[in-house]
């Protein structure tokens, strides 16, 4: 989450208050599906019924707004108010509902929202009859989240800082630090989770004050996929979530969220639902480095992130090519969702004349290239291949290190059992 400088968040609020009044939130909700094409028409024949250009410029505004927001949060969008950063900053409604059993699965009832954001939280918490105060500190933000938890009778916005909040007001909290600050073009990643509003010692903090004779209470906090484990206390569960093979998120489970043993797990994520792969104290080392197999995997970024190839490589019967390289190999076609497959083709020392004379007698034009543990650029390296002369067939290209040599393997990919979802999610 951003927080707009004071003057850029008076200035957005001003710019929504037209859709804030019942005649513009009645003329957002008359507007057909906004198309780029059609907007500048659009807005003209607005203009020439009458209405103010500033209402114009708003409706058309969250009606763009709206469209791009389906992809997060599907049929909701369409009733919904947005802001760019607050959008661009939202949890994707399925991650928010997953975030939200977790407060049901451990019967807390009601829960604080700190950092709501535009409240796609507050909403998926809300859908399951929990009772949800929202906090933002910006009021911009807190008047879009009030709109949006309107369906929502046991859900309420405020203006409010996490630092401030007592941890008494509801039964669990949960809590989105803002991990961006604002720059004067856009804004800049904060790394360090003592940079994060309010920082991680204050989560902790609020943590250990909810809950009772030292024990931390119910709170998740999502922090920065970059985080390590290391900063956080061994009771806390971390979880690394990915959607659709992008990492979005680690996620803080204190107390009663944090499932018993478990020091770290990987989520991955698609529309078919969820498959999850948890590490436990007794956890398998990570692998040794071998020969390079028949196969090939790619693990999932929420995988290397949450510290699980050890449990990855033992599921799948493989080793590592390089003890600081993350890719898996094995002498077996194993399908798992934890980790994209290919069939080793060949193999061969890195060199530019060497590949281009191989690409040219299999006739291999169309290239997927993966690198890891190498310099080589994978666009830089097509456009001296030029690959589409030598022909129709594809394959891909992993450039990598094999017992410390710069190599090239030639791979196919596994196909993906329809189980296993788009890319790398699972049903559970």
């Amino acid at each position: 989450m951003v927080v707009p400088p004071v003057d850029d968040a008076e200035a957005a609020l001003r710019a929504l208050e037209p859709v804030l009044q019942p005649s513009g939130w009645a003329l957002l909700n008359s507007l057909p599906p906004y198309r780029e094409e059609d907007a500048l028409r659009q807005a003209a024949r607005l203009r020439e019924a009458g209405h103010a250009p500033e209402l114009v410029s708003a409706v058309l505004t969250q009606s763009k707004l709206r469209t791009r927001a389906a992809d997060k949060f599907g049929e909701f969008a369409s009733s919904m108010l947005f802001t760019p950063h607050g959008l661009e900053q939202a949890t994707r409604l399925p991650i928010a509902a997953m975030h939200a059993e977790r407060f049901q699965r451990a019967g807390v009832a009601s829960v604080a929202d700190l950092g709501c954001g535009i409240g796609g939280d507050a909403m998926a918490l809300a859908g399951l009859g929990v009772d949800v105060l929202a906090v933002d500190r910006d009021p911009l933000t807190v008047a879009v989240a009030t709109v949006n938890l309107l369906p929502f009778p046991h859900a309420r916005a405020r203006l409010g800082r996490a630092e401030g909040h007592d941890p008494h007001d509801t039964e669990g909290i949960w809590l989105d630090p803002a991990r961006r600050a604002p720059t004067r073009g856009g804004s800049r990643r904060l790394h360090d989770p003592e940079e994060y509003e309010p920082p991680l010692s204050t989560v902790i903090d609020l943590a250990r004050r909810l809950g009772r004779d030292g024990e931390a209470g119910p709170l998740g906090a999502k922090l920065g996929p970059g985080i390590d484990r290391d900063a956080v206390p061994d009771d806390v569960e971390m979880q690394w979530l990915s959607f659709h093979g992008q990492v979005l998120e680690a996620t803080a489970w204190f107390g009663p969220l944090a499932r018993e043993g478990v020091l770290s797990s990987a989520v991955l994520v698609d529309r078919r639902g969820a498959h999850r792969l948890d590490r436990r104290a007794d956890a398998a080392a990570d692998p040794v480095p071998g020969p390079l197999g028949d196969h090939l995997y790619e693990p999932d970024g929420a995988v290397i992130r949450a510290g699980l190839i050890g449990t990855l490589a033992e599921q799948l019967g493989a080793r590592t090519l390089d003890e600081t390289i993350a890719y898996l190999t094995g002498d077996q076609h194993v399908a798992t969702p934890f980790a994209r497959g290919y069939t080793v083709r060949d193999v061969m020392p890195f060199g530019l004349k060497r590949l281009t004379s191989y690409l040219r007698e299999h006739h291999l034009g169309v290239l997927e290239i993966k690198k890891r543990g190498t310099a080589v650029e994978p666009d830089e390296l097509r456009r001296k291949l030029r690959p589409r002369r030598f022909g129709d067939e594809s394959a891909t290209l992993i450039l990598t290190r094999i017992a410390g040599e710069q190599s090239v393997i030639v791979a196919s990919p596994h196909q993906i059992p329809a189980e296993h979802g788009t890319r790398y999610g699972a049903a559970r």
